[in-house]
């Protein structure tokens, strides 16, 4: 496991988590405290191509592969596992429902990343139940 691979304070994932949720103040605290990265990926999971390119060309690419593995992509998935990301390809695969990730994440990490996990599947549940709701195609959140 890399231990880099969501080094920050308790505080700033629950921001993130927050933030991705939908609460635009700590949406733009990530953005003015130097967690750039973090205001794009919560743009990234809603579907903004623009933070999705941005998060490959400045330098991370695991957390574009999170987001991609959330969403189903078995490429990213196996990049994430090949490359020792295993709390981001666990965040993930729990994001996509897999109840194995969900006790490993209890068993190995802290519960901000928990909580982080679960904001960002109701977000991606609802993409999807827009997605597949006539009345609601292609309105992301």
């Amino acid at each position: 496991m890399k231990e880099n691979s969501l080094s920050y304070p308790s505080l700033v994932i629950l921001a993130w988590a927050k933030a991705v949720e939908g609460h635009a103040n700590l949406h733009n605290w990530l953005q003015e405290n130097g967690y750039l990265e973090l205001w794009m990926a919560t743009q990234a999971i809603r579907l903004h191509d623009p933070a999705r390119q941005w998060l490959l060309k400045n330098g991370y690419p695991e957390l574009m592969a999170m987001i991609s593995a959330a969403e189903g992509d078995e490429k990213a998935q196996k990049w994430l596992q090949q490359f020792g990301y295993d709390v981001l390809y666990h965040i993930a695969m729990a994001v996509e429902h897999e109840q194995e990730s969900w006790f490993w994440l209890r068993r190995h990490t802290n519960p901000e990343l928990i909580i982080l996990a679960k904001s960002i599947q109701v977000i991606k549940d609802r993409i999807e139940e827009n997605h597949n709701d006539v009345h609601a195609i292609h309105k992301d959140l």
